[in-house]
């Protein structure tokens, strides 16, 4: 079994991997979210992941989130935390974990519900992200607004699909250079036509507007 262990705390990460190993496990570490979320990025493969909630720069919650919703990842998730209230488990869940452990902790058990993780496999995620109004499935590339289709051209697709995923956040210019152009910024007038376009088709008809330009920032979706 491959493992990824999130955990800030130097002691518990080292007793967390040296007693995995034993057990012939394979362990990678990362001492935040971010550095996480650069592994996943570099195309590193786990089997599950055992994930601390407070963390620095990117906490466990958010790192699920992220990984869930922008990297699409299914690989099964647990957390490994102190926090024991029904929030803090409610939020772990709602995020994307898989399970849910407190500290202090048996290693058998953890064992156990690493082993039963791994058995299930991973995730079947959801292809369909909705806002409001609005559903986009990434499988099928389907667009629909108040249950209606709707026709995008393909970059039109991929900008909604980005607001869509980091709802009800601002994408900045840059993020959607990068994401759609992979860095290569187009000429300066293509983005904010196609914005104009895509701003055109799903918010025709209502008098609230869904596509918000945030001066000096970006873009973002909003509910009607």
């Amino acid at each position: 079994m491959k493992i990824l262990i999130v955990e800030d705390n130097r002691q518990i990460m080292e007793t967390l991997c040296d007693l995995l190993e034993l057990k012939g496990h394979t362990v990678d570490c990362a001492w935040n979210g971010e550095a996480a979320v650069t592994f996943i990025q570099q195309g590193v493969f786990f089997d599950v992941i055992i994930m601390d909630i407070m963390m620095p720069k990117l906490d466990g919650i958010q790192t699920v989130q992220q990984l869930r919703q922008e990297h699409r990842l299914n690989t099964p998730i647990l957390f490994l935390t102190a926090r024991d209230s029904l929030i803090d488990k409610t939020a772990a869940f709602e995020a994307g974990g898989d399970d849910y452990l407190v500290k202090p902790f048996a290693m058998e058990e953890l064992i156990l519900r690493l082993d039963a993780l791994t058995k299930r496999g991973p995730r079947q995620l959801d292809d369909t992200l909705q806002v409001g109004d609005l559903q986009l499935n990434l499988e099928n590339r389907h667009v629909k607004i108040s249950g209606k289709d709707i026709k995008l051209s393909s970059i039109q697709f991929q900008i909604l699909a980005l607001l869509m995923k980091k709802h009800p956040a601002v994408v900045s210019r840059q993020q959607l250079f990068e994401s759609i152009w992979q860095g290569d910024e187009p000429d300066s007038d293509a983005l904010r036509s196609h914005i104009y376009a895509l701003r055109t088709i799903i918010d025709k008809g209502f008098d609230t507007k869904m596509l918000e330009t945030v001066h000096g920032q970006g873009y973002r979706l909003v509910t009607r």
